[in-house]
Parts: structure tokens; C-alpha cells; sequence
């Protein structure tokens, strides 16, 4: 309810607007405040993204919420004022079906990876290694689709971890390792590009592969997912190592 109110009123400001002939949209067409709830995968990506959509939309601006997919689609069921949704998994999506204004479209892949302090001092090169004594592992929590991807690729291997901690979000379990509080964890490929130097990475073959759904919860964030989709917005996503759909 709260929703359709803020959506009304929007609609009517917008009226106002157009009434007085002012309101002129970017090269994008619209302009307005759009607020994002996107996988805490997708912080600097869809960061650029954003800068890149208000340059675009002439008085625009983007505010985001990042955190885990599973928090950010309980917070939409429980009405928080989203105009976009994107999240690190179909599965996460579609308890939010309901909510949104359309359908929503995936917009990109990623990839697993391990990560491992710098240097990989515990000479970790597959899942198995994850397996063996003395080696500290993190994961995400069952529930956050990295955690769900990383536990489907050990039973996809048959290797049964033991993580030490199980983190709320992705970005969690970087942190840890680059933290040196873990030896090893698994995050995604685009995660570790962005973490650079600061963790050793090491591919995970025949992983699952993740995809990342985007839609708009109201009819304020469809430009938005317009621009995510874009060749504009596509070139920004594979910048940070993210693949197409």
C-alpha cells in the first residue's frame, strides 16, 4: 500500500510538471530519483552504471542498497521502497515475482572462483585442496546465492568443507580472506578482480555459472533497467567481469 501511495504521488508530481512545461528527460528520455536494491556482487559495477544513468538522464539520481540477494527480496516483500531489483540469482527472483512491475530479464553471468591470500601460501589449486586439514575455509550462508552456487559446486565434485564462518553476503567472504582471518574462500571471478592484488585467485572448472536477473519492482525504475540492458550498460558490466547473459 505504501508503494501505490508513493506511486501515485509520483505520478501526479510528474502531471504537475508537464503542466507547467518544464521537466525536459536526458538522452535517455525521464529523469527522477530511482532507487536500486542490487546483489552486493554487482557494488562497483552497478556504481558505474549509475554514474553512467545520470549522466544520461538529466536530473537524475540513483541511490543504492547492496547487500545479499536473499535480504534485498524479503526487504521487497515487506514493502522497503525499491524501484529496481537485481540479484545474483533466478531462484531469489522469482519469490519476488509477484512484486514486480513486468517480468524480469537477466542482464549478466559470473563465474566462481577460490580465492586465497596472496601468494596462495597454502597451495590451494582445486575444491578438494578446500577439503584438507588445516586449511580455513568461508562460505556464504546458505540462502545467498554464492554460498548455494559455491555448495553446489563441491557436491557437483563430492568434496564435503568444513567452513569455519558463514558470511550474510559475497563480499563477506572476500573480506575474510583478504583479512587473512581465512585461507581460502569462494566468491566470484568479478570479486576478485576487484580485490586485485589483494587475494590470489584460482579457477574452479565446471562450476555453476551464475546469472543476475534485473527488474523493476515499480514503473520508476524501468529506465533504469532499459539503461542496465543497454549496450552502454552492458560495456560498464563486462569492464568489472561480468559476461553477457
Amino acid at each position: 500500500m505504501k508503494r501505490r501511495c508513493a506511486q501515485a504521488l509520483t505520478a501526479i508530481g510528474a502531471l504537475a510538471v508537464a503542466a507547467c512545461g518544464g521537466g525536459s528527460g536526458g538522452a535517455g528520455g525521464g529523469s527522477g530519483d530511482v532507487t536500486v536494491f542490487a546483489a552486493s556482487s554487482l557494488t562497483d559495477a552497478f556504481t558505474a552504471v549509475g554514474k553512467a544513468y545520470e549522466s544520461a538522464h538529466h536530473g537524475a539520481h540513483v541511490t543504492f542498497s547492496f547487500a545479499a540477494s536473499s535480504d534485498l527480496v524479503q526487504q521487497v516483500q515487506q514493502g522497503a521502497p525499491a524501484d529496481v531489483l537485481a540479484t545474483a540469482s533466478t531462484k531469489t527472483m522469482d519469490q519476488v515475482a509477484g512484486e514486480l512491475s513486468g517480468s524480469a530479464t537477466p542482464f549478466a553471468r559470473n563465474k566462481l572462483v577460490i580465492v586465497t591470500e596472496p601468494g596462495n601460501p597454502k597451495h590451494v589449486t582445486s575444491l578438494d585442496d578446500l577439503a584438507k586439514p588445516g586449511v580455513i575455509v568461508v562460505l556464504a550462508a546458505e540462502g545467498v546465492p554464492a554460498g548455494d552456487y559455491a555448495r553446489q559446486a563441491f557436491a557437483d565434485a563430492h568434496v564435503t568443507v568444513d567452513p569455519k564462518s558463514l558470511e550474510d553476503n559475497v563480499r563477506g567472504v572476500l573480506t575474510k580472506v583478504e583479512l587473512g582471518e581465512a585461507d581460502a574462500g569462494v566468491v566470484y571471478v568479478t570479486d576478485a578482480l576487484v580485490a586485485g592484488s589483494r587475494v590470489t585467485p584460482i579457477p574452479i572448472p565446471g562450476a555453476p555459472v551464475a546469472t543476475y536477473p534485473v527488474g523493476a519492482v515499480d514503473a520508476d525504475g524501468r529506465a533504469f533497467v532499459d539503461f542496465v540492458l543497454s549496450d552502454a550498460g552492458q560495456r560498464i558490466l563486462a569492464r568489472y567481469g561480468f559476461l553477457r547473459p
